[in-house]
Parts: structure tokens; sequence; C-alpha cells
């Protein structure tokens, strides 16, 4: 992650599984490559297929609606006639902001696995899977199960690799459903609140001081990230430097209720 701020490593963090997990049951955007592959009259591996509809099952295996003359479908549904059936495929997540900030990307995530068709038999119990989110419309959409092999995340944490194992056993963020509704809301109704938290970190700086010992005003400030420990913060100036503060929570929130009495907790902590 090339130029994204980053913040000390003493701060509490979900896990690189927890987070690969969430992402993978996010609506980010997403594409599945299958290297290797050929379209009809092209040299080059054949175009990716967008996934951004998926889940994940209890076993771990990914689940992607896509339509059904999508290029990875065409591959899977070309490797069942052949015989061979798992097809090798890259499943590549893109983690975007939710609000206007500088580096705008806040992370990837790579599954790496065997891509299979789900039997259409089983299609409406996989639809259920989506939690209602885009059930299955017609025959020109089914559905892919991906089973993982590798992973990896390179996000506003670092990066790191993730087992098979790991990702099955591990759970979404429970805020993150939310995440993008919340962390716009802050952005736009608790400007005040958000700026006070500049002079808490600005003390703790040590580019915070210009060159007259006086604590250094940063233009912008803006929610980031937001997950069960705490919220992460970016201040910038248009044009200048800026940085990452992360600010935890008191104690770590299960759902919007309980993250409402953090948010406060932490604000009342700035104003006091």
């Amino acid at each position: 992650m090339m130029g994204q701020p980053r913040p000390a490593d003493d701060v509490r963090q979900p896990k690189a599984a927890e987070r690969l997990r969430t992402l993978a049951e996010s609506d980010a955007s997403a594409v599945i490559s299958i290297p290797g592959t050929r379209s009809r009259g092209q040299t080059g591996a054949a175009g990716p297929t967008h996934a951004e509809t998926r889940a994940v099952a209890p076993d771990g295996a990914v689940i992607i609606l896509v339509t059904a003359d999508s290029p990875a479908a065409r591959a899977v549904a070309a490797a069942d006639l052949g015989g061979t059936h798992d097809v090798t495929a890259v499943l590549e997540i893109t983690d975007v902001a939710p609000v206007a900030v500088p580096h705008r990307i806040r992370g990837r995530g790579w599954i790496t696995g065997w891509l299979s068709a789900v039997p259409r038999s089983r299609h409406a119990a996989t639809a259920r899977l989506l939690d209602g989110r885009l059930p299955l419309r017609d025959r020109h959409e089914t559905f892919l199960r991906l089973e993982p092999g590798e992973a990896w995340t390179d996000d506003l944490w670092g990066a790191s690799a993730v087992e098979a194992e790991e990702f099955a056993a591990a759970t979404p963020d429970p805020l993150s459903r939310h995440e993008a509704e919340l962390l716009q809301h802050l952005a736009g109704a608790h400007q005040d609140q958000l700026t006070a938290l500049c002079a808490v970190v600005g003390d703790h700086r040590d580019d915070a001081e210009d060159a007259d010992g006086e604590l250094d005003q940063w233009d912008r400030v803006a929610p980031v990230s937001l997950d069960r420990f705490g919220i992460r913060l970016r201040f910038w100036r248009p044009g200048g430097g800026g940085f990452d503060a992360r600010f935890d929570f008191h104690a770590p929130v299960r759902d919007v209720s309980e993250l409402r009495q953090a948010m406060h907790h932490l604000f009342a902590s700035v104003t006091r």
C-alpha cells in the first residue's frame, strides 16, 4: 500500500484472517481472474469477471454470483465438459474508503484457490447465504464456488498471509455491514468533534509543531475506517502531508448500539 499512512503497532487490531473475511463478505469491488485461459481471438488471459455479489459459506468457500456468460463461468463450464472440473482462479478484492480522503484505497485482498460451479439444485440454498442482498433472478446468472488455497491481505494494518483454515474460522467484523453509512454520518454530522481529536493527537506527533513551536493545525480530518476495536481518522492538508491516528474504544463493541456509546465516550474525553 505505497503512500498509505499506517498507525503505530501498539493498538488493538483485528487479525489478518478477520480483516480478509470481512472484506470477502463486503460489497467491495472484486474480480475473478483465471490465469492461463484465453478468450476467442485473444492471445492473453481471458478478461476478469466482476464478483461484487459474494458470501462465505460455513466451510470457508467463497460463493460468487456471476452471469452465466462471464469468462469465469465459461471457464468452469469448459473444465466440466473436459472432465477437469476445478479451475485455478484468483479473487482480488479492492477496499475503497466510503468518504473522500487522500489515498482512498484502504486495502486489497487476494484469495487463490479452486473454482467450480454450484449445482443448480443447490442454488436456492446458496442464495440464502447472500442474506437477501441480491437473489438469483433468472437462468442468466449462476453461482460459482471458490475453495481457498492461499490468501493475502495488504491493508491499513499491513501485509499478511492468511491460511485457508484461519479464513474459514474467522468471523467478519460486526460493524462491517454498516461501516460505510456510519463513516459518512460521522464525516457529515460530527466534524467539530472529529476536529477536536486533532488536538489530542497533535501533542504526540513529532511533526506537530511549526518553526515557532506552536501546534500545527491540520486543515482536514475525516474518519477512514471503523471496526469493533476503534476508529481511524485521517488528518491532512490539501496539497500537503498527513497522517492517520487510531482511537481505541474503551471496550470492543458488538453492534451499532454499543458503537454509539463508545463514540459518545470518545468524544466526551476530548471536550471535558
